[in-house]
């Protein structure tokens, strides 16, 4: 093999290893920030610098969370329509042994993480745990499966808290549980309607029909606690219901009629509606909870 083979090869390598850590589904962790927008913290520098660091240890967390269960679907993923020719492991790009060598750096990086976030870490320890139970037993029972990505994202809410020091309040504990129960409800639906069954063994035990239940009993949810949230405790927020109001119609129309749910994060990125609603959201949230007399 010559050098300008071997540069290719290792370049290929390099750039899988990166897709292996799927940075763009980073943007789910901007749930840790959402503790310090409600509180009012975010001109508060010290604040969003740990929040800041907390966004990018989680990151690392959920991306050793992927090589792990990337490692252990390699055969179901390759059975898979678009995980086949998507994911590294999958396509032949990275091989295992590569995989493992990259999930030793990211958590020795996170056991550094300790040194400057003690708290933090012991919840993205706790993450950690409920993925790995989640690649060897719970994504193979039904309901149990959607609860566990839940839980997930309440935890990256957790996180952003604990990093600010501040308490989690119970509205928005049940409010992003049920936001997240029906991302992931979506998600399955999506995989049941593009893979017929095939690829996910839980799949075998959904309908379509029971799956949008679940989505329709989640987004009314969401949508219920959001707004007594917003009417009883930030009322100055109440012209954001809207927005989510939207936003969820918006994301089930980007699902059913135009074919992306799978990934969350490909469905926000490809509809600018969508994309555009969650900015409008966050510019309009920001501005109703500026704090009075702040430049």
């Amino acid at each position: 093999m010559n050098s300008n083979t071997s540069a290719s090869t290792n370049k290929s390598v390099l750039l899988g290893l990166f897709k292996l850590m799927r940075p763009k589904q980073w943007i789910k962790n901007g749930f840790v920030f959402a503790p310090l927008m409600f509180t009012g913290l975010f001109l508060d520098v010290i604040a969003v610098t740990q929040t800041v660091i907390a966004f990018a240890l989680f990151s690392l967390a959920a991306s050793a969370t992927y090589v792990v269960n990337d490692l252990k679907d390699i055969e179901e993923d390759r059975k898979h329509p678009v995980k086949s020719k998507k994911r590294p492991l999958a396509s032949g790009q990275v091989l295992p042994k590569h995989a493992h060598k990259l999930l030793i750096i990211l958590y020795a990086i996170l056991i550094v993480g300790f040194v400057y976030q003690p708290q933090v870490m012991a919840v993205i320890v706790a993450y950690l745990l409920l993925n790995l139970a989640y690649s060897y037993y719970l994504k193979y029972q039904p309901v149990l499966d959607i609860f566990t990505i839940a839980i997930g994202f309440v935890l990256r809410v957790y996180a952003g808290a604990t990093a600010i020091s501040v308490p989690v309040s119970s509205w928005m504990f049940v409010t992003t549980l049920c936001l997240a129960l029906y991302l992931a409800a979506i998600k399955r639906r999506q995989e049941l309607v593009q893979t017929s069954q095939q690829g996910r063994t839980v799949l075998q035990k959904y309908t379509v029909s029971l799956v949008d239940r679940y989505a329709e009993m989640a987004a009314t949810g969401a949508l219920l606690f959001y707004s007594l949230f917003v009417m009883n405790a930030r009322p100055e927020m109440v012209m954001t219901i809207p927005f989510v109001l939207f936003g969820l119609f918006r994301y089930w129309y980007v699902g059913e009629a135009l074919g992306e749910g799978e990934s969350p994060t490909d469905a926000l990125l490809s509809d600018k509606q969508l994309l555009l609603t969650v900015v409008a959201w966050i510019g309009v949230s920001l501005w109703a909870l500026w704090p009075a007399g702040a430049i």
